[in-house]
Order: structure tokens, then sequence, then C-alpha cells
């Protein structure tokens, strides 16, 4: 039997036995039963998915796939079906139609289903996934469209649009349009079989089954199919044909006999409501019979909702309304109109409409035209109630919130107005009283209100009465003329009234003029009305005569704006109106000054501008002018009059404030004048003493509008106006250079005033004067000039500001203004400000960007309107000798180099994006460029000390003349040489200026002639600073600069240099020598030269002979690039220069230190030579030392020597060095006396000459000296294969002699330098000897240093058991580690490295020579004092300088810095202490670890060291490596501290600092633990993470590597190591005895307790053991030593027990664990014996004196 949990077989696919049942039985009956709940098709389809096997036809039929998803479908997961659905719709495209035609049996079914679920989702896909269906199957589905076309329609009726809109995709691509109506209506029946069961049989519980859908779930599918159903039925009576529509009316007719039908109109849902009136306007529509039929019913569900006022039914509610009104002639028979209907609508009117005005109120007009007379009757009160409920909705809070409600009010107040009025527009009794009702009670009190609130006068209301009236004028011309012409009679006496008493009281309502202004000027012009927008309505009405239209639709204007302005004016009523209005107004202002009305006055001018008007404005006793004869005939104009005797007097009250409205008044009057002449006459005379802000409000006016410019263009360029503008021009500068107040009104609009005359254009031409332009640019740059040399800067700032803004206004908008001279100068003498830096101008930043905005404006127009040129007397011109001048006579800082350089690149930059020819760049860069003699000159004015730097790294040979110390003492300035400054500001134009995406400027730049020469200047410039070693400051902020603006890497990616600058470098290289030749160097480094391009520089080698001091210079810098023949070529010449040396007399000492020169340049570049050659040249060399020994130098004063003399001694060691290095077999033993003994007597000469060690010749002299020891020191210490017939002689020789001869001399020089020196940051100081007699000192031997012949040096109070001589050399030499010269500290620390193991003899001596049985505290020895002084007093510094720090940070430190001097002596006295330390006993160490604990040196020095150790030490510049390896870090790299080092110092602290801290943690690991236990939580930590990461593996890796390479045995013990588990197991057997012990390293060794475990013991007892373990952990915890040490000296401990020595009773042990003494204090009682130390601690702990066992009094 089949188990429900049962495994169903793989591949078993019969069916389950229901579907075999379904199955039997259609193939008995061929019908398949209907399931409860699904409604039974009558044709044969199946309305179930088929199972996978069952009868063969249907299984042909669907597609497995198909068949799984349709399954899906039928699940209730919301999910499943939505990813069900998509799936289907994808199948349905991707596979063939014939599958596809097989679902379509089953699909009704599921569609109906599905295309209703309560997830939107679901039903947007199905809809989208049927479309994909239809398009696949086509006409396939017409037999089942009568099954799916019901719910089909209700879906594109969806309330969610996404999901509406797919359903009418798949109905358009299902049908084309034209069959759509054909499609439903043949399948109407079956639509509206659906649509029925939905709208009166099926409820929400029925729809969805209760027990699992939840109640608010089965309510919204319940409303949304209500809806859907509704709307498809309003569907259905739109698409199908008249017809079809009757063959449903009985049908129809059953539908709308239910009473079910009639509630809709109630339902508690907006959405059902808003689609039943929707059905109602339909069938009111398509099938009125039905409704007329159940009139009744319809007007009552219809009529009586009129309050319905939810948003999404009002719209269908009203349209319904107004076709029952249309469709239903008796309705209101059938519904009161004055009980049921009309009080609800005066309800909803007076609220506005709740805020739903825009789709209720246009339905205004529409229904009370409909309604009958008997419901209007009596007219006048139901037109009365209906406007004044429609005007008090205009007080809702919606509707005064909200333009849009309020429009829509006054729109609907207005339309009905007029309708009613044309309604009654007759002359019986009643009709008068409705016009006047209409008048006086509606429409004026709405203007009246309208009037006070501004909101109402920005809206509809006056444009609509203006409407209004042009409407009635019509008609007062018509048949109705008595009429209309009463009412327009009314309307203007009652609006007259109205104006009056709004203006007629002193304290007039703003607002109020306002208002009145406005509607005035509407009426007078309609189109000064801003346009509406005009809202679309539901229904358009048009009247019954064509001109009379609604707001609907907006009346044709295609008469001139000149006669529809005059038009209003025909009647004279609204002249009349402002006339009297003007006359009241004037009485106010004249009479009580009133402001407002003035105001008021002002807007009625400019609306009216008319004599008539101006004429009531004047008094009689006004109208016969008083004034001069030239205006005279102008003031019989009243309007001229007006301005002259009223519009001036008031302009020029200084109280006033405000002058705005006045300044319109003049433009008013203007208008009545009809001659320009006599326009620009009253201007003139009215503008001579205005205030400025009145004149600036004119002028702005005048500008803003062109008719008004045309009014005032003959003043604006007249004279009156252009002399006061240079006036006040001249006033503005004066007080802003004496720095007055510029609070005054003169200064407030001056400028603006300035600066829009100036700006302003008319017709291409200034709208002032020319002249007067010219004057006022001429002020302005005269008073910058005048400010530009005031250092007052804080007074300036304001005037300048204003001049910059005006200029910047000017050169901008004015297209011709550098025509003028004045305006050149103007910009010369902006752009100089700009180009100064501010220390100078004293201008802010903001000013400066104002100004650079103001000459960029200024340059563009000159070229881009004028095309100016680079010639002579031309602004550009000029501004190039103004720069070139400042480069070459004023000295600059770096930053105001920068500022010069950004005003010129800004400037070159503006001349080449607005250049029109592209030759204008290259010409002002050609005026910028100084001469050739200018270049020479600067360049020799660059300052020589850069000699030294390439002097002494042997880069270049050069003699020069004899230059005095005081030439050598570089006089730190802030102010750059010429020279660098002229080659950036070039380089930057040329390379910047020049960018490579502007082909144009590019070819440009390319054409200056001396483009190679400025290029090479600046790699010569560069070469300069890279020589100083960017020293001083100032060079390396210039370097920086450079570099930031990437000058070599352009030169070297710019193909326009390329080719000719290297020809321009040789031949500089070959005139000059010197720097020439090493930035030919640097470039053909750089360039990675060809040497056949090389060789097409000089020809052949035999041009660069006879060798001058250029031409060796030159060779030296090509030598690396040159083919190896023609290296050997120039070898060949300079031997055979060599050889024949005697045949030249005069410059003999030249030419030959030339060749020799030559020689080693082609030997160092690797040329191949023969011994022979190099015997010849030996051989000289010898012959000279008999012939020409003053040219050896022994014994010179090396003071008086020329550096021509040093060079030629130089040269010949650098040769002898190099023939030790590489070919010491051709030396013979006299070649070898020759070169030793000359090496000696050298170092004799310099050592004798230590005070001119200043000289950088005599510097190089010394150096080349130490490197031929150091080249002979490596020698016969590693000697090379192939010398050693030479060596058993020569050896004893350098031991016995030569040796102990250099270093007697060395080690004094080294010291006596720093005192001939003191001051290492003087130029002076000889660095450079220091490490050349440091590298070489680092070869001494330990012999000569314990028997050095120094002077004795004791110190009082110095406890010492050393020898003199050692004490001599550590009072010494200790003093000079932290001499701030590195060389000379780290030879010093490489000497005493040499002699710490030597130490501890002495202090191993004296302590056992101390007696045994002295009592108290542990002993303790205190390391060499000499270094122990050194640490105290650097501890102090060290806190200075670290204290700000924290524990954990990163201290960065300054190269060759005090800082790094003081941390450097610091630090290497503590790598010599930890030299010292290991070569120490164990007991001795002991001793010193109790000293360093007491002074707590090695508790500083950590702190310390945890701020110098980076966060993380890796080594810098590494390759990015696979993850496998470990990086490099300073904890895995040794340290290279050599004294000759100059790369990498920054590293040097940090990487110093992780060397000392790993020889803590290996000698002293007990101590360094014992701090770390002792520090707060956060210190704590940091070491913990940071030891763990970084020094536990590798110093781990070292003690098992040392474990297991040691060579050390013990006696009875064996010991093995395990690198992978970090384990050493020590094996122990005596007799029967046998104990193994491992010892296990922890993650953070060795701060982390090291663990002891047990192995295999034999013969121990357990207390025995545990003893001896824990004897061992003390051992390996609490000793400075590696774990062998601790394991020696636990051995030594058993072996005692072993040899019958009792443990001391306190710590149980035979050896102490710390100073590894015997227990020796015996107790008088009991005899046991303990450790002094052990006794010391317990006396001082317990303070008692008795035995620790018997408790006896101890003695």
């Amino acid at each position: 039997m089949g188990g429900k949990n049962k495994q169903r077989t793989k591949g078993n696919v019969r069916p389950s036995s229901s579907g075999r049942a379904a199955d039997l039985l259609a193939r008995e009956s061929g019908v398949v039963p209907g399931f409860v709940g699904f409604g039974v098709s009558t044709s044969n389809d199946p309305g179930y998915v088929p199972a996978v096997q069952g009868a063969e036809e249907i299984d042909n039929l669907v597609d497995a796939d198909f068949r799984m998803v349709l399954r899906k479908l039928s699940k209730r997961d919301t999910v499943t079906k939505l990813k069900a659905v998509q799936e289907f719709g994808a199948m349905c495209q991707e596979r063939q139609p014939d599958v596809v035609k097989g679902v379509l049996p089953y699909w009704p079914r599921i569609y109906c289903r599905i295309s209703v679920d309560h997830d939107r989702r679901v039903r947007e896909a199905t809809q989208q996934a049927f479309e994909q269906l239809v398009l696949k199957v086509k006409r396939n589905l017409a037999p089942y469209l009568k099954s799916i076309m019901g719910h089909w329609l209700i879906c594109q009726c969806d309330t969610y649009s996404p999901a509406a809109s797919a359903a009418s995709a798949a109905f358009q691509a299902a049908f084309p349009l034209n069959k759509q109506p054909e499609a439903i209506s043949f399948c109407k029946d079956e639509v509206l079989n659906v649509l029925q069961d939905n709208l009166l049989k099926e409820t929400a519980n029925t729809l969805s089954d209760p027990q699992s859908v939840p109640e608010e779930e089965r309510e919204a599918k319940y409303i949304r199919l209500l809806t859907s159903s509704l709307l498809a039925m309003k569907r259905l009576l739109s698409v199908l044909p008249e017809q079809d529509r009757e063959l449903l009316n009985e049908r129809l007719t059953q539908l709308i006999t239910q009473s079910k039908f009639w509630k809709y109109s109630k339902h508690k849902s907006p959405q059902v409501r808003g689609a039943y009136f929707e059905l109602i306007t339909s069938m009111c529509e398509h099938t009125p019979q039905l409704i007329q039929a159940e009139a009744a019913r319809a007007c009552s569900a219809v009529l009586l909702s009129i309050d319905d006022m939810d948003p999404v039914v009002l719209p269908p509610l009203w349209e319904a309304v107004l076709h029952i009104l249309s469709c239903v002639d008796n309705c209101w028979t059938h519904v009161s109109a004055r009980k049921g209907v009309m009080p609800k609508l005066w309800v909803l009117l007076k609220e506005g409409g709740r805020g739903l005005a825009t789709s209720l109120h246009p339905n205004m007009l529409p229904f009370i035209s409909k309604l009958p007379a008997e419901v209007t009757q009596p007219d006048l009160e139901f037109s009365r109630t209906f406007l004044t409920s429609v005007i008090q909705g205009l007080s809702s809070e919606r509707a005064t919130s909200s333009p849009s409600e309020s429009a829509a009010i006054i729109f609907a107040t207005m339309e009905c107005l007029r309708f009613i009025m044309l309604q009654n527009a007759g002359d019986e009794q009643e009709q008068r009283s409705i016009q006047n009702m209409l008048i006086s009670e509606q429409l004026l009190p709405l203007i009246d209100r309208a009037l006070g609130n501004p909101s109402l006068q920005t809206g509809p209301l006056f444009p609509q009465v203006s409407d209004m009236l042009l409407s009635w004028e019509k008609r007062a011309a018509g048949k109705e003329a008595s009429t209309f012409q009463r009412l327009l009679s009314d309307f203007w006496e009652g609006l007259s009234r109205l104006c009056t008493t709004c203006v007629d009281c002193e304290e007039a309502e703003r607002t109020a003029l306002e208002g009145i202004a406005s509607l005035l000027q509407i009426m007078h012009n309609p189109n000064s009305a801003s346009k509406q927008t005009k809202k679309k309505k539901t229904v358009k009405i048009c009247f019954t005569d064509q001109e009379e239209r609604g707001q609907g639709e907006e009346p044709q204007r295609e008469t001139p704006a000149v006669e529809e302005q005059d038009r209003p004016l025909r009647n004279g009523h609204l002249l009349d109106l402002v006339c009297q209005l003007a006359e009241l107004n004037m009485a106010y202002v004249s009479e009580r000054e009133s402001e407002r009305h003035l105001r008021f006055l002002s807007q009625l001018l400019g609306a009216f501008p008319n004599p008539q008007v101006f004429q009531v404005l004047l008094k009689p006793e006004e109208m016969k002018p008083e004034m001069g004869s030239e205006l005279r005939p102008l003031a019989e104009n009243a309007a001229v009059h007006f301005l002259l005797q009223r519009v001036a007097v008031w302009l020029k009250q200084d109280s006033r404030k405000d002058t705005d409205f006045l300044v319109d008044m003049v433009f008013s009057s203007l208008q009545c004048c009809s001659s320009s002449d006599d326009k620009t006459l009253i201007l003139n005379h009215i503008s001579r003493d205005l205030n400025w802000n009145v004149t600036l409000q004119l002028i702005e006016k005048s500008c803003a509008d062109p008719v008004r410019l045309e009014v005032c263009i003959g003043w604006l360029r007249g004279s009156v106006l252009g002399e006061r503008l240079v006036g006040l021009a001249g006033e503005l500068c004066a007080m802003g250079l004496h720095g007055s107040p510029s609070s005054s009104s003169q200064h407030a609009h001056g400028w603006p005033l300035i600066s829009l005359a100036l700006s302003q254009q008319h017709n291409n031409e200034p709208l002032i004067g020319k002249v007067y332009v010219e004057q006022i640019i001429d002020k302005l740059h005269a008073t910058l000039s005048e400010a530009k040399g005031m250092s007052d800067a804080g007074n300036m700032e304001p005037l300048v500001t204003f001049i910059s803004d005006v200029a910047a206004t000017f050169f901008s908008s004015v297209k011709g203004c550098l025509l003028l001279a004045s305006a050149e100068e103007l910009l010369m003498t902006v752009f100089q400000l700009c180009a100064q830096d501010q220390t100078i101008t004293h201008l802010s930043d903001a000013l400066l960007l104002k100004l650079q905005h103001a000459y960029t404006a200024g340059i563009q127009s000159l070229i881009t309107h004028l095309g100016a040129g680079v010639t002579k007397g031309t602004l550009l011109h000029n501004i190039a000798l103004w720069v070139k001048s400042q480069l070459l006579t004023t000295p600059l800082t770096v930053k105001s180099l920068q500022v010069l350089v950004q005003a010129i690149e800004s400037l070159a930059q503006t001349i080449a994006s607005a250049q029109k020819t592209s030759c204008l760049l290259s010409q002002f860069i050609c005026c910028l460029t100084p001469t050739e003699e200018e270049w020479s000159r600067i360049r020799r004015a660059l300052p020589p000390q850069w000699v030294r730097h390439p002097l002494l790294c042997g880069h270049l040979r050069v003699t020069g003349e004899n230059l005095s110390m005081d030439v050598w003492k570089l006089r730190a300035s802030n102010r750059l040489p010429t020279h660098l400054c002229v080659s950036a500001l070039l380089g930057r134009i040329i390379l910047t200026a020049a960018s490579p995406d502007d082909q144009q400027v590019e070819a440009d730049v390319s054409e200056t002639p001396d483009l190679k020469n400025i290029v090479s200047e600046i790699i010569y410039g560069l070469q300069w600073c890279e020589e100083m070693e960017l020293s001083p400051l100032m060079v390396s902020e210039y370097h920086k600069l450079l570099q930031s603006w990437s000058f070599e890497q352009r030169i070297h990616n710019s193909s326009l240099i390329k080719t000719t600058l290297i020809d321009t470098l040789f031949t500089r290289s070959q005139e000059e020598g010197s720097l020439w030749s090493l930035s030919l160097a640097k470039y053909m480094q750089n360039s990675k030269m060809n040497p056949s391009d090389i060789k097409g520089l000089y020809g052949n080698v035999e041009s660069f002979f006879p060798l001058s001091e250029h031409s060796v210079s030159t060779v030296q810098a090509l030598c690396p690039f040159l083919d190896s023949e023609e290296r050997e070529s120039l070898i060949a010449l300079c031997v055979a220069e060599l050889l024949n040396w005697q045949d030249r007399e005069q410059d003999c000492i030249d030419s030959v230190r030339g060749c020799l020169a030559v020689l080693l340049c082609c030997l160092q570049a690797d040329t191949a030579v023969e011994d022979e050659i190099l015997l010849a040249v030996i051989a000289t060399v010898a012959e000279w030392r008999n012939s020409r020994e003053e040219w050896f130098l022994f014994n010179s004063d090396l003071g008086k020597v020329s550096a021509a003399g040093l060079s030629l001694a130089v040269e010949m060691m650098r040769f002898l060095c190099w023939m030790v290095d590489h070919s010491p077999t051709v030396l013979g033993n006299t070649h070898w006396d020759l070169l030793l003994c000359s090496m000696l007597a050298w170092l004799e000469t310099a050592s004798e000459n230590s005070t001119v060690f200043w000289n950088p010749w005599v510097q190089l002299f010394v150096c080349a000296n130490c490197e031929l020891i150091v080249r002979l020191s490596e020698f016969f210490t590693s000697p090379p294969a192939g010398v050693e017939q030479l060596l058993p002689d020569l050896t004893s020789e350098w031991k016995e002699f030569f040796l102990e001869g250099i270093h007697n001399l060395l080690l004094p020089l080294l010291i006596k330098i720093p005192t001939d020196f003191t001051e290492p940051d003087d130029p002076l100081f000889p660095l450079p000897v220091l490490r050349a007699v440091g590298e070489a000192l680092t070869y001494i031997p330990v012999e000569l240093l314990t028997q050095n012949k120094l002077p004795p040096r004791f110190v009082a109070d110095q406890r010492s058991s050393l020898p003199e001589p050692l004490q001599t050399l550590l009072n010494t030499l200790s003093p000079l580690l932290l001499f701030k010269a590195r060389p000379l500290q780290l030879a010093v620390y490489h000497i005493l490295h040499k002699v710490m193991p030597l130490l501890p003899e002495s202090d191993s001596e004296s302590a056992s020579a101390k007696s045994e049985d002295e009592d108290g505290e542990e002993p303790c020895l205190s390391p060499p004092a000499a270094l122990m002084s050194i640490l105290s007093a650097t501890e102090e510094l060290l806190e200075n300088i670290l204290g700000g720090v924290q524990v954990g940070e990163f201290a960065v430190v300054q190269a060759l810095s005090m800082e790094h001097c003081c941390i450097l002596g610091y630090l290497l006295s503590w790598k010599l202490l930890f030299t010292f330390f290991k070569a120490s006993s164990s007991h001795l160490r002991a001793q010193y670890s109790l000293h360093l604990k007491k002074t707590r040196s090695l508790h500083k020095l950590l702190l310390h060291l945890f701020r110098l150790m980076p966060e993380n030490p890796s080594v810098p510049g590494q390759l990015a490596e696979p993850s496998s390896k470990e990086p490099k870090t300073f904890f895995t790299e040794s340290l290279s501290l050599s004294p000759q080092k100059t790369e990498g110092l920054q590293f040097e602290v940090p990487h110093l600092a992780c060397s000392v801290y790993y020889g803590a943690l290996k000698d002293l690991p007990a101590m360094v633990r014992l701090w770390w236990n002792s520090q707060e939580k956060r210190v704590f930590s940091t070491v913990d993470k940071f030891t763990s990461k970084y020094v536990s593996g590798v110093l781990s890796a070292q003690e098992i590597a040392s474990v297991q390479s040691s060579t050390q045995t013990f006696e009875n013990m064996m010991v093995k190591a395990r690198s992978a588990t970090r384990e050493v197991i020590a094996t122990y057997s005596v007799d029967d005895i046998f104990i193994e012990l491992v010892i296990q390293l922890p993650q953070n060794y060795p701060l982390g307790s090291i663990s002891v475990e047990s192995g295999r013991r034999v013969g121990v007892s357990v207390q025995q053991w545990r003893n001896w373990m824990l004897q061992l952990s003390t051992y390996l915890t609490h000793q400075n030593g590696s774990i062998l040490e601790g394991l020696s000296l636990w051995k030594n401990n058993v072996d005692k027990r072993f040899e019958g020595v009792e443990d001391c009773m306190i710590c149980f042990s035979v050896i102490h664990g710390s100073n590894y003494s015997l227990p020796k204090k015996a107790c008088r009682t009991c005899k046991k014996k303990f450790h002094s130390a052990c006794l010391y601690k317990w006396f001082t702990s317990s303070n008692k004196s008795t035995c620790p066992l018997c408790r006896e009094m101890f003695f």
C-alpha cells in the first residue's frame, strides 16, 4: 500500500487514482464532470489540467513543461504564482506555435481565476503572459473567446493601471481597432452573463474562500471586481453597435430593475460609486429609453447624491447629473428641487466646493442653464441665493490658500452672472430688479472685496470684468442699446463710488490703491493682465449670439492693439473715473503729502499718460508757467508743466527714500512730448542737480526698455550727464584714496552708476559720450596707479574692489573698449597688480580674483575685437617688457615667482584661446625671452657652491679658480637667483600653454625662435638645483614647484624639441663645460640615447683633443653612452699623450690630468684594455714619482696648492685604486711599494692639513685617499684569485707596518675633525671627509684599538676596572655618538662595537674578587660608565622630543635633523650595550640587568621604541609579491649602518628602532617581559599585537635554528628542536634516572610564558619532578638569555642536586634563578642553607629576622 511518506520511485510517472478515475469517466462519457466552484462549459473542453500520463490524445496536446507551469498556477502562494505566470509568458514566447496551442483548452479556466487575483503583480504578469500567448496562437484563440471575453473586458478596466494597460495591449494584439467591436459583439451574451453575475450575485464570500482568505483581502477583491465590472459594462455599452445594444435591451432591463443595482449609488466605496455614475452617464448616452423607464430611481440615485464630495466620485457624478437633466425631461417630478437638491448645492457652494472647486464649479453654468422655470421661480431670489453662495465660497479656507480653486470660483461666478444678465436683459420691472441686484449686490461687492485682497487682484477677476464690459459695450451699440447703456452707466457709477471711497481717506489701504490701479489698467488695456492659465472644462457652452462667449472659448482678437486700447475709452466712463481719482489724489498729495496717494498717482499716470489727466492735476494758478525762456514754450504742455513744477520738486526732496515710482512718473510725462529734442531738453533740465540714486534709476529703467531708451538717448549722450559722471568718478576716487567713510549715498550709488554708464551700449556705441568714457577711464587708471604705490592696504581695499568691478564690466561688455589709450593703461595697471606678490600689493585673495577676471576680460576683448599684435608700443609688448624687467631686476621669492607665473600663464592661455592668427603667442614669448648676453649674465650670477657635490661624487672634473673660504659659506636667502625665475616662467608658458590636445597652440609655440635655448636653460636650472642638493630651503621649494609642474617629464615627452635640444646641450658643454656637461649627461640618461645618435654630435673622438677642461667634462658625460670601439680609441689617444708627457712644456700638468681623467672614465665604463698599456701607465706614474715629486704633494701645505694640482693627485689615487680593484696582478713589487708608500704619505699630508678641509678640492683629495685605503683593506682582508705569489710578503708588510701607520693617523684624524670644525651645520663642515674616514676606520683591527695611542682621557669619580687605553678610547669616542654628523656617529659606533665584547672580562675579574660573604642586597654592576652617561644625557632629550606622542603611535623624524642625531646616538648606544650584554657571562648579565632595572633605563627605552617603530614596519619600495611570500620587514632585513650611506636616511631611525627592539627581546627577554606585564592595558595590548605580528615569528625561528645548529654538548643531556611546532625537547639521563622535558614557545614569544610540559620520566618522584619542571620554567622566564642557556642552568641545578647540594628552602632550587649563586647562608639552629638574595627578600618582605624553616632568630 502506498504510504504517505514513502519514497516515489524515480521515473514513476503513473498518475494518482483520482487522475485515473477522471480519465476513465472521460473515456466512457466523453464529458469531464464539473467540479464544485467551477462553471461547466457546454463544449467538450476539459476543465482541468491533465495528468502527466492519461488519455493519449490529451497527452499529445500539452507539453510536459507547460503542464508543470499550469500546475504551479493553481498554487495559493503569491510568489509561486507570479514566477509561474512569468515562466508561462517566457515559454509562450520561446516555444513553437503547435506546442503552445496545446495549452489553449486549459487556459480559460486558469485565466478567469488568476486575472482577478488579489496580488496586482500577478494580475499584471497574467495579462503580459496572455499577450505572448495571443501573439503565438493568433486566430486559434477563437474557439475559446467566449469563455474568456468577460474577464478580459473586466481586466481592461482594472483599478491597477499597469494591469489594465497590459490587458488592453493583449486585446489590441488579438484584434485590430476596427475588429474590436465585432469581437465584443460576438461574445456579448457571455460577457453580460459574467458582468450580471458579478453585479447581482457575487459577494465577498463567494469570490474568495472565507476560511483561507482574510476578510480585508476578500472585501478588497470584491470592491475591485465590482468597480471593474461597472466600468466593463460602460465599455460594453459604448463599444457595441446600435443594433447589438437593442438586442441586449431585455437583459439590461432585467439588470436595472434590480434594486441591488440602484443601491450602488450609496455604496460605501468611492471607487464603486464613481464607476456606477460613469455607467449611468453611459446609459443616458447609449440607452436613454432604459433610464427613462426607470426615471424615478435614476433621478433619485443621481440628483440626491449631489453632495457626494469624494474626489473620485465628483467628476463622474456631475457628468451624470447633467446627463440626467438632459435625458429625463420630467426629472424634477421625481425629486424635490427645493427640499432635496438645492439646499445641498447651496451648502456645497458656500463651502467653496470643499477643495474641489476646479472640478465642481465649471459645471455650474451648464447646470443652471438646464434648470426649468418652475425650479428657478422666483428668478430674483434664486439668482441672488445662487450667486451669493458661489461668491461666499471664496471665503472658504481652501479657496483662500489655493489660486486655482479661487480662479475656478471666479470664472464660475462671472460666467453665471453674465448668463443670468443675458437671460434677464429686458426693461420689465422684475428684470430691472435682477439687473440691479447683479450689479449692486454681487458684482460691485465682489470687486470691492478684490480691492482688499491681493490674491484676488492677481486672479482672473479683473480681466473677466473687463471682458464683460467689452461685451456690454458691443451690445449697447446693438438692439438692446438702452438696457446695456443703463447697465454700463449703473456699473461705472457704482465703481466710481467704490473707488472714491477707497481713495478718499488719508489712511487709504495700499492694497486697495494698487487694486484700483490694476483694475483700471486692465480695463484700459486687457492685454496688460498676466495671462491666466485657462483650465480645460468638462463642458463647453456657447451663447446664442456668437459675440457673447463664455469663458469656455477665448474670443479671437485680430484687431490692432491700439484700436483695442481705444475701445474702452470711447464711452469716456473710464477716463472720467481716472481724472476724478487723479484730482482726488492730487489733493491728498498737495495738502497732506501722502506717500501712498503719490504712489497711486504714479501708477495711474503710468497706465494713462493722457494730457487730459495731467490737466486735471494742475491747479488753475499753476497753469501759467514761470521758467526759463527755452523751456517756456514746452511748458504749455500740461504733462511737461506737471513734470517740471511737481515731479522735479518731489525728486529733489532729500527726505524721500523711495523714488522709483517718481522716476516712472517722469517717463509717463515724457510720453506726452512729441519731439525727442524736447525730451532731451527737459531731462537735461531736471537732471542737473538730481541725487545720484535717482539718476541711476533713470538710466537703469531706460536701459531696461528699448522704447524708453529711445526717449532718453539724447540725454544719455549729452554733455550734462557726461560731465556730471566724470565729476562723480573723480570724487569717488578721491574719497577712496583718502579712505573716507563709504556710507554716503554718493558712494553707495556712484560706483554702480559709473559701471552702468561704462558697460551699457546702444547700437554698438557707448551709452554716454565717448569723450566722457575716456575721461572716466583716465581717472580710474590714475587712481589705481596711485593706490598701487600706497602701503596703507586696509583702506585701499574698497576702492580697488570698486575699480576692478567697473573695469571687468567695462572690458567684458564694451566691444571696442581698448581703442582708448586710457583703457589700455588701466588694463596694464590691473595686470601689474595681479602679477605682484600680495605682500607688496596688500590685496586680499578675493580682490585678486576680481582683478584677474578684469584683465582676462580685457585681453580677450583686445584680441577678439581688435586683433592686437605684439609690435612695439602695443599693450602685449609693454606687458612683456614689464615682466622681463621684473624678472631681471627684482629679486623674487618662490611665492612672488608663483604669482607672476600664474598671471603670465593665465595671460598666455587667454592669448592662445582668443587669437585668430597663430603667431601671437610665439611673438609674446619672444618679447619675454632674454637676449644671449642676458642669459649669460644671469647664468654667471648663479651661486658657485653647486661645484662641491658633483666634484666629490666624481661626476665632474673641474678645477676652477681658487675660491676663498667665504664663497663656500652659502648665506641662506629667501630670494631666488634670476636665472631660475626666468627659466621657470618661460618653461611654464611653453610647456603648459602648449597642451598636447591643442594642435594650433602647440604649432604656434614650436615657431618660437629661441625654443631650444629656453628649454636648455630650464634643464641647466634644474641641474643647478640638483647639484645644490636642494639646499637651502628656497632651492628645495623652487624644485618642488617645478616638479609639481612636471617640467622634466614634459621636456622628455615633447616631440618639438627632442631633435634640436641634444645638439644645443652638447655645443654648450663643449664651449663652457661644467654644469652644461652635467645637464647633458642627465638629459641623455633620461632620454635613453642610441650610441649612433651620439656619434653624430662629435664626428670622431679626435675632435676632443687637445683636451681642455670643457672637453674632459663633455667626454665624461658621453662616456657611458659610447660604443666600446670609441672608448678604446679614446684610451689609445690618452695613453699616447701620457707616454709623451714630456713633449709638452707649457700646459703639461693640465694635459696629464686630462688624459688620466679620460682614461679613468673609459676604464670605469668597463672598456677592455691590455695589461701592457696599464703597465706603461703605472710605469709613467712611477717616473713622475722620481722626476716630478711635487705633483704628488707629499708634505705639502694643501691650503696653498691650486685646484688643478689637487685634481692631478686625485686622478693618480683614482687610477691606483682602479688598479687594485681590477688588475692587481699587473702590479710588480716596485709598483706595490710605490702604491703603499704614496698612500701613507698622502694620508700624512691630509692629517697635517685638517684645517683646510673646508676646501672641496682638499676634501676630494682626502676622500680619494680614504677610498684607496678601503680598497686595500678589502684586498688584504679577502684577496682575489690569482695574487697568491704576491701575498705572503705583501700581507706581512701590510699588517706589520702599513696597517698600524694608517690607523694611527686615521683615528686621531676622526677625533680632530669635530674639534677643528665645531659647527656641523656650517657649509664649511667637511662631512664628505668624515664619511670617507669613517668608512676607512671600519677596517681597524681590535688590537690597534686596545693598544691605541690616543692622549689619555679619564673622568673624575668614574669607577672602572678597564685598562687605561680602553677607558681612554671609551671616554674619547662615546661623546662623539651625539655629535650632529651621522658619518661620525656611525664611525664611532663601528669602532666601539669592536671593543664591546672585551669589556666584560674586566668586570668578571673584579666581580670574582669581591668578598663572597658580603651580605645585603643582590649585587649589581653598571655597564660601561661612558655609555651609561650618554644614555642618561639622551633620555631626557628624547622625553622632550617624543613626550607628546602616545605609545604605539609613530613619530616621524626628519632625516639629519637635531632630533635625528640625538635619537640615532641613543639607539646606537643601546646596540652597543646589547653587544656588551651578549658577551657577558650569565651571572654578570644578571648584575647588569639589575642595574638597568634600578635606573629604569630599559623601561624608558621600550616606551621610546614604541614611538619610533612604524605601525607597519614593512621595507618600503617592495614590489607586490605573491601572498604566499612573507613581506620583508625591518625585523627580517639586516640594517646597513654605513657612514657612506646617503639614500633612504628617512627610514634609518625606524629600522634602527626595530633592530634595537629585536636585540632587547633577544638578549634581555626577561626584563622586557617584566616591563610588558607592568604596563597599562592599552600599552600592554599594543606591544603584544605588534610583537606577535612582526617579531615573535622571526625570533622563534632563530631560537629554534640556534638550538638545531648549536655545537654545544652537555654531559648527560641531549637537546633537539622541532621548528614546525616551535618546540625544544631536552632528555636528561643519569644512572637509572631518565627525564624528558618539552619546551613550547608561545605565539607572542618572548613576552608570553614559555610552557614546560613533561615527556617520559623514569626513577624520579612526582614531587621532585614537579619541582624540576617549575625550576626550568622559572629559569626560562627569568633569565636574560637563550633557551640553551636556560637549559644549561637547569642542568647545573639538577647536577648539584645529584651531587648532594641541598635546595634553598625558600626558592626550592639549588642555583638561584637570577644571580646563579648556590645556597651558602646556613641557619645555626636547623643547619639548612639559603641563598643570600632569597634571605634578603624574606627578611625585607616579612619584617622579621627569623629562619624561614625553624623560626629561630637567624644569626
